[in-house]
């Protein structure tokens, strides 16, 4: 195991975009070498550590995206430019890159790993006409990386709950219709890659599964070490870690965890109904 697994590795934040309200991408120059799917554990001197998806890397500067809804995020949200916090990764099971046309489905903050992928995917080697982004939001405010998207050429699809931007619903109302429009042409989606709030996560996998395609999700669950000890973070009931066996599941894993989409647990390990 190596090194920057287990002890963080202080880091100064060389700059902080601020993305929508609330959200802000803190910017790191440092070669992480890191991969679309994975994560970092975060730690905050005095607040505490915390799991963060990685929204970007270039080999040279890697960077999180973070909503702030809780007391870490809040935290990490009043840290200024040039203030150290420590890091732990690349950790996790990445995105496998698969299919010619493929949809990558993001739901709110889930944006950073699907953004991130179409980087990759057009690095090796894939057409921006072959790669659809579609991302969900509550409203125009919250959608993210769209602008980052459209510098790509890649498809950007929209879908806000309020029809503020976009189709006014469900981002899988757009996939369905993409599915289906895809279909009646000789390049019909063959990779579905997603990330998002689970229940959404839910419904990207029941149309993967109905349609026959390949799929690949991110799972999120409570963790606390990142690398596989403490197994706060095992689903039921194969018992897989999400922070080593996953984050990232394909299809046929994620048909044996039979609380994906039904519960998750917290801290003390409850069960969470969704």
């Amino acid at each position: 195991m190596e090194n920057n697994t287990l002890l963080p590795e202080m880091l100064k934040i060389e700059r902080i975009v601020n993305e929508a309200p609330n959200i802000k991408s803190f910017f790191f120059k440092h070669p992480l070498g890191s991969k679309p799917g994975q994560f970092a554990m975060v730690w905050i001197p005095r607040v505490g550590e915390k799991p963060m998806s990685i929204a970007g890397d270039d080999g040279k500067e890697f960077y999180i995206t973070v909503a702030a809804v809780g007391p870490f995020s809040n935290a990490k949200h009043k840290i200024k430019p040039g203030q150290l916090v420590g890091i732990r990764g690349p950790l996790g099971n990445p995105f496998t890159l698969k299919g010619k046309n493929i949809a990558l489905v993001a739901g709110g903050y889930g944006a950073g790993p699907m953004a991130f992928l179409a980087e990759t995917a057009i690095k090796n080697g894939s057409s921006p006409k072959d790669i659809h982004y579609l991302a969900g939001a509550r409203n125009k405010e919250l959608l993210l990386f769209e602008k980052r998207m459209e510098r790509l050429r890649v498809n950007v699809h929209l879908s806000t709950n309020d029809g503020s931007k976009g189709n006014k619903g469900f981002v899988t109302d757009i996939l369905n219709g993409l599915i289906a429009k895809s279909r009646k042409t000789k390049q019909s989606i063959d990779g579905i890659f997603c990330c998002g709030p689970e229940m959404m996560e839910k419904a990207v996998f029941d149309i993967a599964v109905r349609e026959k395609i390949g799929c690949q999700i991110s799972v999120e669950r409570y963790m606390k070490c990142g690398i596989g000890i403490c197994g706060s973070c095992c689903v039921d009931p194969t018992g897989w870690r999400m922070c080593v066996e996953g984050p990232v599941l394909d299809k046929k894993q994620l048909s044996q965890v039979k609380e994906f989409g039904v519960y998750h647990r917290d801290a003390a390990g409850r069960k969470i109904n969704f």
